[in-house]
């Protein structure tokens, strides 16, 4: 089955770009463009994406304001954030704003295809670039710290996929690393995150550094 994108970005040469990128991808078809968040909320309910690619920083309506409100108009489209902003505040909002991904306009043809698949299997995405600027700002964040009794209801595997999802790794890069199966990996995930009861990639980042699991250094 087809995965419908809609691209979001006030420059027409980017939308070109990434709209080039994606027609080489099997599975994907671009169904619309907006130049801006207004576009984007006058397009989203008639053309129903099933992922969005938007850019933070337009002209008029910006990609976080336009962020908050698809979420409430239409909440199944998932979110890939397409940016070259690396600040650590705006990426924390635009993932606890309802982001499913956050990747950078620099990116490759590849982990463009790796995010875009993330996101089609229910999964999040973090630009392997910008986890440690996500880590950090999670430890500087004033909130309190996870069950520290929590970490030991994770087995040794789970803990290892746990290391290598808050590193941004893809499920199918996982899965090849450690040399199992898609499925199993995705297993996994879903234990992980039902145990912890945390559901997004930046709770996550912020147990395993709170826990240790991971370092500022990895």
């Amino acid at each position: 089955m087809t995965c419908n994108l809609l691209l979001v970005d006030d420059h027409s040469l980017i939308r070109a770009g990434v709209r080039a990128l994606v027609l080489d991808l099997p599975g994907y078809a671009v169904i619309g463009e907006a130049n801006d968040g207004s576009q984007l909320l006058a397009m989203v309910e008639h053309l129903s994406p099933d992922i969005v690619l938007l850019d933070i920083s337009m002209k008029q309506t910006g990609g976080l304001e336009a962020l908050q409100q698809l979420k409430r108009v239409r909440p199944q489209s998932k979110v890939l954030i397409l940016s070259m902003h690396t600040d650590p505040a705006l990426i924390m909002q635009a993932l606890e704003s309802g982001a499913h991904g956050y990747l950078l306009k620099d990116t490759t043809a590849t982990e463009l295809a790796h995010a875009l698949e993330a996101l089609r299997n229910n999964e999040r995405y973090l630009s392997p670039a910008i986890a440690h600027t996500v880590i950090t700002q999670a430890l500087t964040r004033n909130q309190p710290p996870p069950d520290p009794a929590g970490s030991h209801n994770l087995t040794a595997r789970q803990l290892e996929i746990l290391r290598l999802i808050v590193r941004g790794k893809s499920t199918r890069e996982i899965a090849n690393g450690l040399g199992l199966s898609v499925k199993t990996v995705e297993t996994h995930r879903s234990q992980i995150m039902k145990r912890l009861q945390i559901y997004d990639v930046a709770g996550l980042v912020l147990f395993a550094v709170r826990e240790q699991i991971i370092s500022l250094d990895d």
